[in-house]
């Protein structure tokens, strides 16, 4: 698949599968090599043909699990909702906010699925899937979509599977029915989409009405103002495909023009984007740059838009921003946020999972060791979590526990694998496939993880799920005979939708759709304008891969070779049906072994000891990795009938007024914000002065909202989650972040609610109209007469003589154990005066085994 992308810019030649002889002459110089020889690979993950063979068939059983639900439950509905085994219908479903926007009334599933069908050889399913689509479906709802995820999953669907169909149709074997349906709706669906860049930058509305546009009266949007980078930087591919594939300009055409105002926008020192401009003005609203959530698929689709069509200005675009984002972004293996203005400072802590995608696109660059280290780093986050949490700290620590069956760590583990041979990642993919189906997998489909700490599901199955993960899982352990075409003759859209390379020759540029070539100053290295061979980048090294991977495969602490700490003995006077001190050590966070169980090493170092021990234990103390300190607060309802009863658990910001250090907390009546989502200015600001405010989450930043609300006047807000069920008992508390930018002028004491919890607080708004009240730390809430104390505990445990058990207890040395502040301390009560006696009677203590020093946990 991958050398289907291979051009060279030098000598200004373009490589197309069409041509058997160039082909076979671009696989002599510039194809990222294969190595054979990297089936000796010395880390024993070499994989049997039979092996491959019975994972490819257990993908193919997976997928016929997640889209035969959905076509028995789901369809025609957009989505399935996988845990209530029917389907998502927008406006039937409680509102989720802004990721309804992908729902548009058109069976997306189905859409977003059918070129899947094609590769993965279910060609009956294929051209039922497509008569089903071209009867049923329409375009013309009343509906408010994204016009970003309607390009790619929809438009990019419909384009993909008219791909297919032809060609099928042309094989003379399949889809002679097929009259170009496919295109016909691909067609319409432009114009539905075109009304969105009647703007004075030419940047695209976020949002557009399919069947009302814009600004029509109607049409219930246009009054946004700002639209993410990756949201207008991402429709060249599916636009100029449409226009080559119908003959009409005017989508390629719109499509460059973005591209052209986000190049024009980017920051000229730095070389880099920000994550939201204003679409009126092409002012940066956002100006943190990262190569993961809101910019993402603008890079990917410079350096796919040269591939496609041929044209060098998307090349050295994406060259420009490469320097720059191996400059400031990457600090291998990680890839930081910075500020666009001063990208010398990373902003923010932690990264999202949709930067998974960055080493395949690095693959593609060529630039295979970055590639191979970023990779390592997600895969280790992977062991230790199970899957991709949403966002992850720079200590591999959970932000974000959420897990929407996301593909980009596939499609990245596919490049690899495609670009070095290397069986490893076969084994990665592997792991992939089996943690799907031990953790996401249910009776009607594959569910989202809500949180990866607690491994709650969440009911929603996203169509990407289907338009791509089994694509890169299925390729990843498929050869070409598998294969019912030519991979090689395709590229991957974002949404892994497969368009033809060869509409740069076959289908010419359309008239006036040219961007101006500007002459570029940089800085050129060495595959500026050509793909690398291995055997160029690492001669004579086919391991180069896992010399690579071992400096960062421990890096998270899953899987590091076990090297225990010094084993130190205690010895407890243990009846033989006592075991109950064995429990309590446990609980205590104390590990206990027996003695002939412990691996000792040298065990002729073991001493016989003098008196009566019933049972040796070796105890060894590990310690925690630290976890992110959440600060639980309250939104406590003190006014009648509540009077401080009623108390729901309750999130922090990590931004806004610190309720810590509010003695009282912060007191109100609350209001809920209209619009709901407090996005945009406040209808009901008179209203809402002086009061707390409610809003729900979705649609913009936490940050974006309480600027929003506190310049209406509010003197606090509490945000609602969107996602329906989610409750503080299920799900691990987290604190809100700002967007990037200072949120030094926010000074609203902010808290985030559950979905549970919020509906505890909304209903009692709508039954007493007017409800009171208090925002505060948990440990501060009102009726609490003092904080609650940690109990202390001692617990002695003594040397026993023999006899000593029977006859009473003796004076000796003690170890004594003692439970404070949740951690476990060891007070040596003896010690001085032991190291007394020993100084008086060597003889007598160098036969008795001396006492444990457990270091505090």
């Amino acid at each position: 698949m991958m050398q289907s992308y291979m051009r060279t810019t030098g000598n200004k030649q373009c490589w197309e599968s069409a041509s058997a002889s160039t082909t076979g002459m671009m696989w002599k110089t510039l194809l990222v090599v294969s190595l054979f020889c990297w089936g000796k690979c010395q880390e024993s993950q070499n994989m049997t043909p039979e092996e491959k063979g019975a994972i490819r068939d257990q993908i193919v059983e997976m997928f016929d699990h997640a889209y035969g639900s959905y076509m028995k439950y789901a369809y025609p509905a957009d989505e399935l909702m996988p845990l209530s085994c029917r389907g998502r219908v927008r406006g039937q479903e409680p509102n989720r906010g802004d990721i309804d926007d992908s729902l548009g009334k058109f069976s997306l599933t189905l859409i977003d699925t059918l070129d899947t069908l094609v590769v993965l050889n279910k060609l009956d399913e294929f051209e039922e899937a497509v008569k089903k689509a071209v009867s049923d479906v329409r375009l013309d709802n009343d509906v408010v979509v994204s016009v970003f995820e309607t390009n790619i999953r929809v438009l990019g669907g419909l384009l993909g599977g008219h791909v297919m169909a032809d060609l099928l149709r042309q094989r003379g074997e399949r889809m002679q029915w097929y009259r170009d349906e496919l295109l016909h709706m691909a067609k319409e669906l432009g114009h539905r989409l075109l009304p969105a860049f009647n703007t004075t930058s030419g940047l695209p509305y976020p949002k557009v009405n399919l069947r009302y546009g814009v600004l029509n009266p109607l049409s219930r949007t246009g009054t946004e103002s700002d639209t993410c980078t990756a949201c207008a930087g991402t429709m060249i591919l599916e636009f100029a495909a449409l226009s080559r594939l119908s003959g009409n300009s005017v989508f390629e055409e719109h499509a460059r023009k973005a591209l052209d105002v986000l190049w024009e926008r980017r920051q000229r020192g730095s070389d880099l984007v920000g994550t939201v401009i204003n679409i009126h003005n092409g002012e940066w609203v956002r100006r943190d740059s990262g190569v993961g959530a809101g910019i993402d698929s603008y890079y990917e689709y410079l350096m796919k838009a040269y591939i496609l069509l041929g044209d060098n200005v998307f090349l050295d675009r994406f060259n420009v921003h490469y320097s720059a984002i191996m400059k400031y972004i990457s600090q291998p293996p990680l890839l930081l946020n910075v500020h666009m203005h001063n990208p010398t400072v990373s902003v923010r802590s932690w990264m999202d999972s949709l930067l998974a995608f960055f080493p395949g696109l690095q693959v593609l660059r060529g630039d295979l060791k970055p590639a191979i280290e970023t990779h390592e780093m997600l895969y280790q986050v992977t062991k230790q979590h199970k899957f991709l949490p949403e966002a992850f700290t720079t200590e591999f620590r959970v932000h974000w526990g959420q897990h929407l069956l996301r593909p980009e760590f596939a499609e990245s583990t596919y490049y690899l694998y495609k670009a070095t041979g290397d069986p490893y990642y076969l084994r990665v993919g592997q792991s992939i496939v089996e943690k799907l189906n031990a953790y996401a997998r249910v009776p009607c489909g594959f569910a989202a993880v809500q949180d990866v700490r607690t491994g709650t599901h969440e009911d929603r199955m996203d169509s990407f799920f289907l338009a791509e993960m089994f694509k890169y899982l299925y390729l990843m352990f498929s050869e070409k005979s598998h294969l019912p075409i030519d991979m090689d003759g395709y590229i991957f859209t974002t949404e892994a939708h497969l368009l033809p390379i060869s509409l740069s020759t076959t289908q010419p540029p359309c008239p006036g759709n040219d961007t101006e070539t500007v002459r570029i100053s940089q800085e050129e290295d060495l595959f500026t304008h050509s793909c690398p061979s291995t055997e160029t980048l690492f001669p004579n090294n086919p391991s180069f891969a896992k010399t690579i991977r071992d400096g960062y495969k421990y890096l998270t602490g899953v899987g590091r070779a076990f090297h225990p700490l010094p084993i130190r003995e205690i010895e407890l006077p243990l009846h033989d049906n006592g075991m109950e001190p064995v429990e309590f050590f446990k609980s205590m966070g104390i590990s206990l072994t027996p003695l002939n169980e412990a691996n000792m090493g040298d065990t002729g170092r073991l001493k016989e000891h003098k008196g009566v021990y019933r049972v040796k234990l070796v105890a060894e103390l590990s310690q925690a990795p630290e976890e992110e300190v959440v600060v639980p607060h309250v939104v406590q309802l003190i006014s009648p009938p509540f009077l401080g009863r009623t108390v729901l658990t309750a999130g922090p910001a990590k931004f806004g007024m610190d309720l810590t250090k509010q003695e009282h907390g912060v007191k109100g009546s609350i209001v809920k914000a209209s619009p709901y989502t407090a996005c945009g200015p406040i209808d009901n600001a008179a209203g809402l002065k002086g009061h707390i405010a409610l809003a729900l989450r979705g649609d913009c930043m936490f940050a974006a909202k309480a600027r929003w609300l506190q310049k209406a006047g509010a003197i606090g807000a509490i945000f609602i989650d969107h996602r329906e069920g989610s409750n503080s008992e299920e799900t691990p508390l987290f604190q809100m972040v700002g967007d990037g930018d200072s949120t030094e002028d926010i000074t609203l004491p902010l808290v985030f609610l559950f979905s549970r919890e919020g509906a505890v607080l909304t209903a009692a708004l709508e039954k007493h109209h007017n409800v009171d009240v208090l925002l505060l730390p948990k440990e501060r809430q009102l009726g609490r007469d003092k904080m609650e104390k940690h109990v202390s505990m001692n617990l002695k445990l003594r040397l026993a003589e023999e006899g000593e058990m029977e006859g009473g207890a003796a004076s000796g040395r003690t170890l004594e154990f003692v439970l404070e502040n949740d951690e476990v301390l060891l007070k040596d009560e003896g010690v001085e005066e032991l190291r007394e006696k020993q100084q008086q009677s060597c003889t007598e203590d160098s036969d008795r085994t001396q006492p444990s020093q457990i270091p505090d946990s």
